[in-house]
């Protein structure tokens, strides 16, 4: 059976606290895990009026507290925003707390703009050059101790499983090379989905970290009883996503009944074709929607993301998403 998983970025609606945010993630969580699925990742990003999740690892460690099953992970933490060593600091430490559930996904991109890449005093191109020296350090760190002055104490000897995210084909390169797991960003970008994989599979080097290769697809997913329903909380993340190319970052806006009142054609192509791995519907259409994704890109786990305006028809989502057939 294919594993299906969750990726919350702790949004915060428009008129809403950060706290509320908070509270909706561990109530997503406990939904989640009640209701089978692999594994809860949050994202690093900053600046973002829309995130709360830029304090990735201590987020993680508020919901691995109120959960007890499922794995929690980043998906992921921008490494050039950090020293690998704070990484695996901060992921030793929750792996001791939590035990085996914790993941690391690591990304190149800063997850913020230029100004702020710089407010968090790393600098932008030559931590991007250094990504897979980074990426090897950290797996140094999680490994039994050795003969290094330089131990991640906690980190040491926690064997974290480390992903490698991305949404173009470098990402998938290093994860073939150093033979790592792989998840593809394909909710936000998926113009280089199909080559990225192909990549991937048709490179991968075994390695004791993985036998074989692994590719998790991000989608996003917004389901209803109704297509009607679902059309409409979809316009939430249309908006955002239109938004966001408008150059206007702001919180996850209330759905709308006509997007045609805001977007014009050219900018509708654009968002579209952003958002063309999107599963939106009824349990029926979206079963559909899955069939056809499976078949094309065969994924060994699916990760789903929802920027749903209402809390309640996020969780309905959730729920119908895992009751869908997924042999």
């Amino acid at each position: 059976m294919l594993p299906v998983s969750v990726l919350d970025l702790s949004p915060i609606n428009v008129g809403a606290s950060i706290a509320d945010s908070f509270a909706h993630s561990v109530q997503l969580a406990q939904t989640a895990e009640r209701l089978g699925y692999k594994r809860i990742w949050f994202a690093e990003h900053h600046n973002m009026p829309g995130i709360a999740s830029a304090a990735t690892s201590v987020l993680l460690c508020h919901i691995g507290n109120h959960t007890q099953k499922i794995r929690i992970g980043a998906g992921g933490i921008m490494l050039p925003n950090h020293s690998p060593l704070a990484i695996a600091e901060q992921f030793g430490t929750l792996a001791t707390l939590f035990g085996d559930r914790v993941d690391l996904g690591l990304g190149r991109a800063p997850g913020s703009d230029p100004a702020t890449m710089r407010a968090m005093r790393r600098h932008g191109h030559q931590e991007e050059d250094s990504f897979p020296d980074d990426v090897v350090d950290i797996l140094h760190y999680f490994d039994d101790a050795g003969t290094s002055r330089i131990q991640a104490i906690p980190g040491v000897g926690t064997h974290i499983p480390v992903w490698i995210l991305g949404s173009s084909t470098y990402g998938a390169q290093l994860a073939a090379h150093l033979g790592l797991p792989y998840s593809f960003a394909s909710h936000f970008a998926p113009q280089l989905l199909g080559q990225a994989i192909h990549l991937y599979r048709s490179n991968f080097k075994p390695s004791k970290h993985l036998s074989k290769p692994y590719v998790t697809l991000a989608v996003n997913v917004v389901m209803a009883d109704t297509m009607e329903e679902a059309q409409y909380h979809f316009t939430s993340l249309q908006q955002s996503f239109l938004n966001n190319r408008r150059g206007q970052r702001t919180a996850v806006p209330r759905p709308v009944e006509n997007m045609n009142e805001i977007w014009n054609e050219a900018e509708k192509a654009m968002v579209m074709q952003g958002l063309s791995c999107s599963f939106v519907g009824t349990p029926v259409s979206v079963q559909e929607q899955l069939n056809a994704f499976r078949a094309n890109y065969q994924p060994n786990e699916i990760m789903i993301t929802q920027r749903i305006f209402d809390h309640a028809t996020r969780l309905r989502s959730l729920e119908l998403f895992k009751s869908l057939n997924f042999d």
